[in-house]
């Protein structure tokens, strides 16, 4: 099957079942965690295999044709296109690593690997590898994942400490029951916790190394197309996410409009009512606006992984601050709804509402934070050293 079929069979399939995901948003929300309904279609669908290298069976689909999958899985549930995002972007960091780890990682063709990116936990040198001590908050879909990629402070014999990324089995670690919270519920992202885990020394790249070319004795280096930049790689998927729910957001509205009225005025349809135009205008083409920038960037994401070489500062300091700013779009376009939707789209059974909720509280996430990557690209188009690592 050629990279173009495969692509074709994902998406069809995934816009085939946004229905089933969109019914289960307020079970998801419920539980704190997705229905194992909505893993199992995504997993018939080969999700999970979209950024599995083609030598262990998946699929190796080029970046945009990603982003577009999971674009339409948010536009059927955020929480479960969050999970998607990351369990799909993890599964390219562990191509990162060596090829006997990403042997045994890939082995089934299909994986989902969360991550744990803040250095909150020491590992120690032992006999053959490390020993891992430490807690991840927020490590979205770890109740669903096969493996948990983690940050952690390596400490050297010598007293150097190093910033480092391991893989480590899920089942060698504990989940709390600790995710209570208004939006994005049903990611399920509690803190998972490693006591004493042995972490064969084959499983660990240093953060330089995840940044830049990944470890040495793995084949796929160089020009084969899939060689993105971490930090860029991650946000380029992310925001699918959130330019899916205002998709979701925008069908769900004009889907209650019709035969609607607008109580304590005259209006019997909604629809004849000019803010309600304007706001449904606007809130379009912000939308439109927001996707239109996230295709300008991939390309070059893709032209140069097809190259073998990273991207330069300058395209890297664009990705974050026009990926900011299409999540400002879209986040503003929910709003423009919200504002005319009605008393009625504030019921718990509405995912309209849901939507909303979840844009907004993703959108305070520190990497993707709209502030926050407008201002690393302001201090780059002022002529100032951006004053970040994270690109």
């Amino acid at each position: 099957m050629s990279t173009q079929d495969a692509t074709t069979t994902v998406l069809d399939t995934v816009r085939d079942i946004v229905p089933r995901l969109r019914e289960n948003g307020f079970e998801a929300e419920e539980r704190r965690w997705i229905p194992e309904e909505n893993i199992d279609l995504l997993e018939k669908a080969g999700v999970f295999s979209m950024a599995v290298p083609a030598r262990y069976g998946g699929l190796d689909l080029p970046l945009a044709d990603q982003v577009e999958v999971l674009t339409e899985i948010a536009r059927g549930c955020g929480s479960t296109g969050w999970i998607a995002v990351a369990w799909v972007s993890s599964a390219w960091m562990a191509t990162l690593y060596p090829d006997r780890v990403q042997e045994e990682i890939f082995k089934d063709g299909s994986v989902r690997i969360s991550g744990g990116f803040t250095p909150t936990a020491t590992l120690e040198p032992v006999d053959g590898g490390y020993r891992l001590n430490g807690s991840w908050r927020f490590n979205t879909g770890c109740r669903g994942a096969h493996w948990d990629l983690l940050a952690a402070i390596l400490h050297h014999p010598d007293g150097q400490e190093e910033e480092v990324f391991v893989l480590v089995p899920m089942a060698e670690l504990t989940i709390a029951d600790d995710w209570h919270v208004v939006a994005a519920s049903g990611t399920g992202s509690s803190t998972t916790t490693a006591t004493d885990v042995f972490v064969p020394a084959e499983r660990m790249v240093t953060a330089e190394q995840a940044l830049t070319d990944g470890a040495p004795d793995r084949s796929n280096t160089g020009a084969t197309g899939r060689e993105y930049s971490l930090i860029t790689f991650v946000v380029a998927e992310s925001v699918a996410t959130y330019i899916g729910m205002a998709k979701a957001a925008l069908e769900l509205f004009l889907e209650r409009l019709p035969g609607r009225g607008l109580a304590y005025s005259s209006y019997t349809d909604q629809r004849q009512h000019v803010l309600t135009q304007l706001r449904v205008a606007t809130a379009a083409n912000r939308i439109a606006a927001a996707e239109a920038l996230s295709a300008s960037y991939l390309p070059i994401l893709q032209r140069r992984a097809d190259e073998g070489q990273q991207p330069t500062i300058e395209e890297k300091i664009r990705v974050r601050g026009q990926a900011g700013f299409a999540i400002a779009l879209v986040k503003e376009a929910v709003e423009e709804l919200h504002s005319v939707a009605g008393a009625s789209a504030l019921s718990r059974r509405s995912p309209f509402q849901r939507f909303h909720r979840d844009l907004l509280g993703l959108s305070l996430h520190g990497l993707m934070s709209p502030d926050m990557s407008l201002e690393v690209h302001g201090r780059a188009l002022v002529g100032l050293e951006p004053d970040t690592p994270f690109l």
